[in-house]
């Protein structure tokens, strides 16, 4: 009788049948799936292969070099089996896919598709492949039931086709992170690396005795208690997602870890993923973690700047198991960016998806969910709401200026779904206002220097980069210390100076208890673009704020006076007195409400961290924002379940600014050897390169190209080539180029 092989392994020799492999696969999409989805799963991972029963597949695994397309047959197997119902369509997507990435739907729009539709794909002919029906069993599934289930709580179509084509994702993944899997253990026999490991109740014991570490004698550390130990007292409400809302030094990421660690015993959760907004912020926050759980949990860290094979600390095994876990995030505590994990949720491609079944039974935690993007705003509060309702997980929204989740969740998610308020005293927030916001109207860069040299220490915050750098050259040679920070520098230089203005800051303060007495060379003015907003622990006498979102405003007020030591701080916000900024200003207020409604609250409160006044501005804000909320849904594309456009959708699904381009700095003799390798070879783990990246528009890379200074090497990925255009403390030189001056 003919063996049909779905693998070889190129080692031993040895051989894989497909029968083996898909049920294996099966198996292990049953083991992976949330309770409701277990038979539908163990059903799609086995009929996921069987084209492999084609002859002309066994030509090819014998040595013959044939190119045979065999995922679209277990699509076609899924029809004849399931019929044309909503089950079974969402096993073709799947299926079809899990080696290209799921396929737009097709039908509409056939001629804007890049690749071969699913529409498409399952008119083609194939060899008979009738043989799998032999050898395995194909399970019955209750399509009537399943079918209600999926339609629970869509009130409409556009619900429908949005939560269809999130399932769809989800079950994709579990598919081909169990195929991956059993390959992976088949072809590398005995060497698969071990798993990371974590006891989330022996780092619980760490964080509650880092707690009952801390005094409770000022006014503010009793204050800091009381709104802990209020979100630990409201943790136990079984709500599906939970509002954190705790001012700026009231200990927000300690009890984040906390509620995390409790809700994971008390569920029996598998992991915690801890999602931030930045790039920048992710290395503090991991440090801040393996410092308080010690040898108590593997934690994954999970970034575009971040490559194990450069990590220093820990054992080759654990290297090991760490790059292996960045595929599918089967780790215990994950650090990961809002980028990583929604492009996780959003993408078609095996490699992204892979990891999206692995954030069902887990706590997840969104540190400054503010800040999730605002153009994709109801996808981004969809996917939270469809893994917490519907796969076993609970969230955590965190922030020190809390919009109203709640409504907008309910608005442009899941209305019924569960969301309790862990702070709901907010009396105490105004013992951690460590500063006065005051409004200075119009200033010339002269006038703001001047205000700002003879202070002990201050923060200019500008909304560009060309501002700042501006600013930063007008301080040289006044004699103070002057740093400047901004993304036209590379990750491993912001990293080093604000390392170097903490450094002189904490001098400063031991040096000097009276700041009368600091000479002015001993002076510090910051000068940034809003990137030291979050995550950046400073704390300098005076901030200075060029006028911008109140969130943003308030998130600045945080880095002055931030350890409350000064009875007398004052965050400054302002404009711009010249013609031309005042046309930018006025000009990007076009697009953006946010700064023109910002003017209208500084004029009308006499202090702006007040609630009301946060409140007012969220509520205002997202109103004028609905439309924006809402057009980076799937239904905006398609609402027919069958003519989704997922590869479509992934590929516009950018909620970073993509007009900005990733350029390169060779700095060190390390990235010169790599750069130099991606020169002459055309490939290298582009992660590794990210440390020494910085971002500029399209047009500045044209222009650096033009002039020689910039070259891709025919791989994509640009590289500075001439040194001469790149000083550390100010970024990317342009003075050649003519529109930047």
């Amino acid at each position: 009788m003919q063996e049909y092989i779905a693998h070889k392994n190129e080692i031993t020799g040895e051989l894989q049948s497909v029968k083996e492999h898909s049920e294996n696969t099966a198996r292990l999409c049953y083991e992976y799936a949330v309770p409701e989805w277990k038979n539908f799963m163990y059903a799609m991972g086995l009929l996921h292969d069987i084209g492999k029963y084609q002859p002309s597949f066994v030509r090819r695994i014998h040595g013959e070099n044939v190119r045979v397309e065999h995922s679209t047959c277990g699509a076609l197997a899924v029809r004849e089996h399931y019929g044309k119902s909503y089950m079974a369509l969402m096993m073709e997507y799947g299926i079809a896919g899990h080696h290209t990435g799921i396929p737009d739907g097709g039908f509409l729009n056939d001629e804007d598709c890049l690749s071969p539709t699913l529409s498409e794909r399952m008119k083609r002919e194939f060899e008979d492949f009738s043989r799998y029906k032999e050898e395995l069993e194909i399970p019955e599934l209750d399509l009537e039931s399943w079918g209600r289930n999926l339609i629970e709580d869509c009130k409409n179509e556009e619900q429908l086709a949005d939560k269809f084509a999130f399932f769809t994702r989800y079950a994709f993944s579990c598919l081909v992170d169990a195929d991956s899997n059993d390959t992976a253990k088949f072809c590398r026999m005995q060497n698969l690396p071990k798993k990371l490991e974590g006891d989330f109740s022996a780092c619980l014991n760490r964080v509650n005795q880092k707690l009952r570490s801390f005094q409770c004698e000022t006014e503010l550390q009793q204050a800091r208690a009381v709104l802990q130990n209020q979100a630990f007292q409201n943790i136990g409400q079984n709500a599906e997602i939970y509002l954190l809302n705790m001012p700026t030094g009231s200990g927000k990421t300690l009890a984040s870890a906390k509620i995390a660690l409790e809700r994971a015993i008390a569920g029996n959760k598998k992991r915690i993923i801890y999602v931030i907004p930045y790039n920048g912020i992710i290395e503090q926050t991991v440090k801040v973690f393996e410092d308080l759980f010690g040898e108590d949990m593997d934690i994954l860290r999970h970034q575009s700047t971040f490559s194990y094979e450069d990590e220093e600390n820990g054992s080759e095994d654990y290297r090991l198991a760490a790059k292996s876990a960045v595929e599918n995030w089967d780790a215990p505590f994950i650090v990961t960016t809002a980028v990583q994990f929604f492009g996780s949720i959003y993408a078609n491609k095996r490699g992204k998806l892979r990891k999206m079944h692995n954030m069902s039974d887990s706590i997840l935690i969104f540190d400054e969910a503010h800040l999730m993007p605002q153009s994709y705003l109801q996808p981004c509060l969809q996917g939270i709401s469809y893994i917490t309702k519907y796969l076993n997980s609970e969230a955590v929204f965190l922030t020190a200026t809390m919009p109203d989740f709640e409504q907008l969740i309910r608005t442009y998610a899941i209305a019924d779904i569960r969301i309790h308020r862990l702070i709901q005293d907010t009396s105490d927030f105004k013992k951690f206002q460590k500063c006065t916001f005051s409004y200075l109207n119009e200033i010339m860069v002269e006038e703001l220097l001047e205000r700002s040299e003879n202070l002990p220490s201050s923060l200019i915050i500008v909304n560009s980069k060309a501002k700042a750098r501006e600013i930063y050259k007008a301080c040289e040679g006044d004699g103070g210390k002057n740093y400047h920070l901004s993304t036209y520098m590379t990750a491993h230089d912001r990293r080093r100076v604000i390392q170097e203005i903490c450094d002189e800051l904490a001098l400063l303060g031991k040096d000097y208890k009276n700041v009368s007495q600091i000479p002015k060379e001993r002076r510090i003015r910051i000068v940034s673009t809003s990137l030291i907003e979050a995550g950046v622990d400073l704390d300098v006498h005076t901030v200075f704020r060029e006028r911008t979102g109140l969130d943003s405003i308030l998130q600045s007020g945080g880095r002055c006076n931030r350890e409350g030591k000064r009875t007398f701080a004052v965050t400054y916000v302002f404009d711009w007195k010249t013609e031309k900024d005042r046309e930018k200003k006025e000009e990007k207020n076009k697009e953006e409400d946010k700064d023109s409604l910002t003017k209208g609250l500084l004029e009308k409160y006499a202090d702006i961290s007040v609630q009301p006044c946060l409140e007012e501005y969220y509520a205002r804000l997202y109103a004028l924002k609905s439309q924006d909320i809402q057009k980076r849904t799937m239904h905006q594309f398609s609402c027919q379940l069958s003519s989704l456009p997922f590869q479509k959708y992934a590929q516009q699904f950018k909620p970073i600014d993509d007009r900005m381009i990733s350029l390169v700095i060779p700095q060190d003799k390390e990235s010169q050897v790599m750069v130099e390798q991606l020169k002459y070879t055309k490939s290298i783990d582009v992660r590794r390169l990210q440390n020494y990246t910085c971002s500029v528009k399209k047009k500045e890379l044209e222009d650096l190209v033009r002039q020689h200074a910039a070259d891709d090497f025919g791989t994509g990925i640009f590289c500075l080539v001439n040194p001469d255009y790149y000083a550390p403390d100010l970024g990317v030189l342009f003075e050649a180029i003519d529109y930047f001056l």
